[in-house]
């Protein structure tokens, strides 16, 4: 299963595997090209030191969880263990003899990927997200920002990327959200400057549904929803989420 691993690597990542440890020159590692980190291992050690029957040696891969939790529920599975040799609160050691399929195998690789990359890199790879973002209309005629056009360009908030939904919130004397836009590309340049606002860059949103504005009126997202105040871009949570795409 190794050769398998190795060319899911190079396909995904680009990454090959080097032999760093002078100690196991036999130990293969995959690392980030970047900072180096890295995000598997694999060894063959003898079963009996992963409590299983026998003495022969059998080949493990050793991968990080972003989550403790993960590590004790897989741990407590068929052919997981906690980590050999590694940090056993975030690294786990999978089997390679074929009684965890490779299909999960990769999928484990992907999340130690994930949670050794660097910030920018996890920004790169992660879901689309859901977002409420504010409209101040005293700024911008946000209630006919649509009237002739599908797509506008507004003012990027921190941590959002292309693919990623944006609830288009209307602050007073509306209060609502307005819109559901999808965002079809950001960090455009943009240089806008006076005493109460700058925007260096924006992103380009497309609309994707229009809200009556007496459907998400700020006194609904705050007692049904818990959302107090919309003053940046913020998560959306699940249940209005839900309410939004109905």
């Amino acid at each position: 299963m190794r050769e398998e691993i190795f060319e899911y690597a190079k396909k995904k990542y680009g990454v090959v595997p080097d032999y760093p440890l002078p100690t196991a020159p036999d130990f293969p590692v995959l690392r980030h090209g970047d900072n180096h980190k890295w995000f598997a291992i694999i060894m063959d050690v003898p079963k009996d030191r992963l409590g299983l029957d026998g003495t022969d040696r059998v080949d493990i891969i050793n991968v990080k969880m972003g989550d403790p939790m993960l590590v004790d529920m897989l741990s407590q599975q068929t052919g997981y263990f906690r980590g050999y040799h590694l940090n056993r609160g975030n690294w786990i050691s999978i089997l390679l003899d074929g009684t965890v399929p490779l299909e999960d195998i990769c999928m484990w690789i992907d999340e130690s990927y994930f949670v050794t990359a660097l910030k920018q890199e996890q920004q790169r790879l992660r879901p689309p997200k859901e977002w409420i973002v504010p409209a101040n209309p005293r700024y911008y005629d946000i209630e006919h920002a649509f009237d002739h056009a599908k797509e506008i360009d507004w003012k990027q908030g921190k941590g959002i990327k292309a693919g990623d939904t944006v609830y288009m919130y209307v602050a007073s004397p509306i209060s609502a959200i307005l819109y559901r836009c999808k965002v079809v590309k950001t960090d455009i340049p943009y240089d806008y400057r006076d005493g109460n606002l700058t925007i260096t860059s924006v992103m380009r949103i497309r609309l994707q549904k229009r809200y009556k504005p007496g459907a998400f009126t700020f006194d609904r997202l705050k007692g049904e929803y818990g959302i107090a105040a919309v003053r940046g871009p913020r998560s959306v949570p699940s249940s209005l989420s839900e309410a939004l795409r109905k």
